[in-house]
């Protein structure tokens, strides 16, 4: 790699290092029979993520097409760390604190904020739904998409600094996860379908793995399909807030990932059956996160200055080849968090 981008090399290492890291650290807790790994479930995102990584190198280091490497290493960042961030977050869900939904249900009722009447009036509006519903599984596309069209409009350090925002958000996410866990509101305020006019929350799925997980019924981790099974912090609000974040720059695209993810935070407590507060941590996890990235690639490219001949941050998206990552693969990861 050119020295000129010897930083975003750096960047890219931590990430595969951090990816290393949570391998082993599943692996130990299966060595130690607290877990079972489906090897099997495995096998498809590691092989996805060692071809995208291979051809990544390849363009990065023989061809020198900066930016599809980019495209590609960064897909393969994120199918590796969402094969072994899910076992993680199964994991931590085994952890044995108790249940915190009291507590963060009296936090939304000081915010003035009835979960029972909010589902009331989502599920007395079908149209609304579809809106919310849109928004609210729009999360793995927007996931693709954003490495996508940073990587095309060569954005190369926005574009790493989307996947350690992402990264780091997620672990912090994981870890608050273990020691203030919650199953939800649906679950603790016992409400039946019936009584919501037949609407169901996306992340019900979720549920019977994670109260399994709690009472040692399921322990089971997989590297494809697993359930979102977090509830505070909310990591799709904290996604809601990387994706318009990662995309500012991008002429055009700005206030269309404004609008979509807008939608989007507003979808989670229902669709996914979280706590509004859970929305706000999400938030408050994911602002720092992307500021102190930032900040890190920023004295790193500082310390570094580009190429003059090297654009990395066009005000748009340019026309060249988009790369076919393997998306199906990706969006199987991310469809159910």
């Amino acid at each position: 790699m050119k020295s000129s981008l010897s930083y975003l090399a750096r960047a890219d290492a931590a990430v595969w290092m951090t990816i290393g890291i949570i391998a082993i650290a599943v692996a130990g807790f299966a060595l130690a029979g607290a877990i079972e790994v489906n090897v099997r479930s495995f096998l498809l995102p590691i092989s996805s993520m060692a071809l995208l990584a291979a051809i990544g190198w390849y363009y990065d280091s023989v061809r020198r097409e900066e930016r599809l490497a980019a495209i590609l290493t960064s897909t393969a960042h994120i199918i590796g760390f969402a094969a072994v961030a899910a076992p993680l977050s199964y994991i931590a869900a085994t952890s044995g604190f108790p249940l915190q939904d009291a507590t963060l249900d009296a936090w939304d009722r000081q915010l003035g904020i009835d979960w029972t009447e909010l589902l009331a009036f989502v599920a007395s509006r079908p149209g609304l739904q579809t809106v919310l519903l849109v928004g609210y599984s729009s999360f793995a596309l927007q996931t693709v998409t954003t490495v996508l069209l940073l990587g095309i409009a060569g954005q190369l350090t926005r574009l790493r600094t989307f996947i350690g925002a992402f990264v780091a958000t997620t672990l912090i996410i994981i870890a608050v996860s273990a020691i203030y866990p919650a199953a939800g509101p649906w679950l603790y305020l016992n409400i039946q379908q019936d009584d919501a006019n037949g609407f169901l929350p996306t992340s019900s799925s979720s549920w019977p793995v994670f109260l399994g997980l709690r009472d040692g019924t399921l322990h089971t981790v997989y590297g494809l399909k697993s359930e979102g099974i977090i509830t505070f912090p909310s990591l799709h609000a904290a996604l809601g807030v990387l994706f318009p974040a990662a995309l500012w720059r991008v002429s055009g695209i700005r206030w269309i990932a404004l609008a979509l993810n807008g939608v989007l935070l507003i979808s989670t407590p229902a669709y996914g059956s979280h706590y509004v507060v859970d929305v706000i941590a999400g938030i408050a996890v994911a602002v720092p996160c992307w500021l102190a990235v930032s900040c890190l690639l920023d004295v790193a490219s500082r310390s570094q200055p580009e190429l003059p001949s090297t654009i990395y941050d066009p005000p748009s998206i340019v026309p060249d080849a988009v790369p076919a990552p393997v998306a199906v693969v990706l969006s199987r990861e991310f469809e159910s968090s």
